[in-house]
């Protein structure tokens, strides 16, 4: 019991560091560490970690923890690739530093997992409950907040094409270039679709074909609107009434969007008649049964 205590507070205790080293006013680095990368000949990094710090761990456990992550989201069925949705999401993260963190956490969860067995006092295999269950849950729930960005990504993509395919539409019938148009709508947003856009506008900068960076987009974005619109944008050099077929792509994408606004109203619709009827149905039973009961006495006796 006393070494699964200590255990137990060793890794809580490597946890708990490792998160709050992420936090400035815990690890502030010494300001001739913040003005090396600044100095002539000065280093990128600071040579001065310790050796229990976000770098020194991230370096030593980066491939582990990046091959381990990416088995245990597809033991629980999360097929997507976590760099998808990291960038899909424009997360500040790598996929690396996302990883380290799960661990770190997962550590903790552990350690605390651990330390609750001991206090309660419990079996060997409710302690073992304690210990995964929390090491489990800390990495899940990391893996769920990555998920659920990804999922309100693509939400607020489908909600802002049909405006952002017509400002696009109207621009280029004002006689605007497909890249002006782009360049305009993204400067002027600031939704989903617009830093979308300006990822997009930083691939043709890098030299990338624009038709090659709007289908990289479509291909990262996942929604099935995006890959229409951008359909409709690679026959630029083609079509001569390109502002037309936005249009027309614009109602479509608008109708798909009332489509799923009603279904989504008549369903919460059905949902308010539940309750209704449980509450209905159940003194209906009541009422019905005691009158039964009573003449089924009277039967038997």
């Amino acid at each position: 019991m006393t070494l699964l205590l200590l255990l137990a507070g060793l890794l809580t205790w490597i946890g708990v560091t490792l998160l709050l080293s992420e936090l400035r006013w815990f690890a502030r680095r010494p300001l001739a560490d913040r003005l090396g990368p600044y100095l002539p000949g000065g280093m990128g990094r600071s040579s001065r970690a310790g050796l229990l710090s976000v770098e020194s761990f991230r370096e030593a456990v980066g491939p582990l923890a990046r091959s381990l992550g990416s088995q245990f989201s597809r033991l629980f069925g999360v097929a997507e690739d976590l760099d998808r949705r990291l960038e899909r999401a424009h997360a500040a993260l790598d996929v690396t530093e996302f990883r380290v963190r799960q661990i770190g956490w997962a550590l903790a969860g552990l350690g605390v997992g651990a330390g609750l067995s001991v206090v309660v006092r419990s079996g060997v295999a409710l302690g073992l409950v304690f210990t995964l269950g929390g090491m489990l849950l800390a990495f899940l729930v990391l893996e769920q907040q990555v998920t659920l960005a990804s999922d309100r990504w693509k939400r607020a993509l489908h909600l802002e094409l049909p405006v952002v395919a017509e400002q696009i539409g109207m621009l280029l019938g004002a006689g605007y270039s497909l890249v002006a148009a782009l360049d305009r709508v993204s400067r002027r947003g600031h939704g989903a679709t617009a830093r979308d856009l300006r990822r997009v506008l930083g691939r043709i900068r890098q030299g990338v074909d624009e038709r090659e960076a709007l289908r990289e987009w479509a291909e990262l974005a996942d929604v099935d609107a995006v890959e229409r619109f951008v359909a409709v944008l690679a026959l630029n050099r083609e079509a001569t009434d390109l502002g037309r077929l936005i249009a027309t792509e614009a109602r479509g994408i608008r109708r798909d969007v009332q489509r799923e606004l009603v279904e989504t109203l008549e369903r919460r619709g059905q949902q308010v008649w539940v309750p209704v009827t449980v509450a209905t149905l159940v003194p209906g039973v009541i009422f019905i049964a005691i009158p039964f009961s009573r003449a089924l006495d009277g039967f038997l006796s």
